[in-house]
């Protein structure tokens, strides 16, 4: 596995560039306007948790130390330059697992034109042909429509549901499991996406 941070990906008009202390200001501004929107997909922490950073400049640098050393690729989104959200792959690990996990959200104001479903190929594709990863899992609440409409655009494959998986809004929540290998898209996730059925048939969802 070839570590590989800091890195800037880019397609059209969506990019991919490693979250800053800068971006605060935009950060708390498209969170604030999207309070309700994104309440019901965030995570929580469960009572007595104290390991989650509280601020935005201490998530910036506990997520660069996971980079740094290899656990996470932490990214903001930006669409035409300007910030519009954050895709961050976790819990990386090598060995015999070379395997991660992408998380993402998206300002509604930009959601629908197929800028996560870029991004989330772009990384996909960044973490199993530049990185050297086997496996990326995105795990979604079965009533996530818009993030299991991204998966299905991009062929992700359904292979587990997983009970009570991850602490969100407050609870813990069931999730459905998807996963792309290496061996799943040869040709690339973004190549697939940008030529195939899923992006003809619906250009305006994510």
């Amino acid at each position: 596995m070839r570590p590989n941070w800091p890195v800037d990906l880019q397609s059209g008009s969506v990019g991919l560039r490693p979250l800053s202390t800068r971006d605060g200001r935009d950060w708390k501004r498209v969170r604030s306007r999207n309070a309700a929107w994104l309440k019901p997909w965030e995570a929580t922490v469960p009572p007595g948790d104290t390991s989650t950073p509280r601020t935005f400049r201490a998530l910036v640098r506990d997520l660069r130390h996971q980079a740094r050393e290899g656990r996470a690729l932490p990214f903001a989104v930006t669409f035409d330059g300007a910030f519009v959200g954050q895709l961050t792959v976790t819990n990386i690990v090598g060995g015999s697992a070379r395997w991660g996990q992408v998380g993402y959200w998206i300002d509604q104001a930009h959601a629908g034109q197929g800028i996560i479903p870029t991004a989330v190929a772009m990384v996909t594709d960044h973490c199993l042909f530049e990185r050297g990863l086997h496996r990326i899992e995105v795990a979604i609440r079965p009533e996530n429509t818009a993030s299991l409409r991204v998966v299905d655009k991009l062929g992700f494959l359904e292979y587990g549901y997983a009970p009570r998986y991850l602490h969100i809004d407050g609870d813990w929540r069931d999730h459905r499991l998807f996963a792309l290998t290496a061996e799943d898209v040869p040709e690339g996730v973004l190549r697939r996406y940008r030529t195939g059925a899923g992006e003809e048939r619906d250009p305006g969802t994510d």
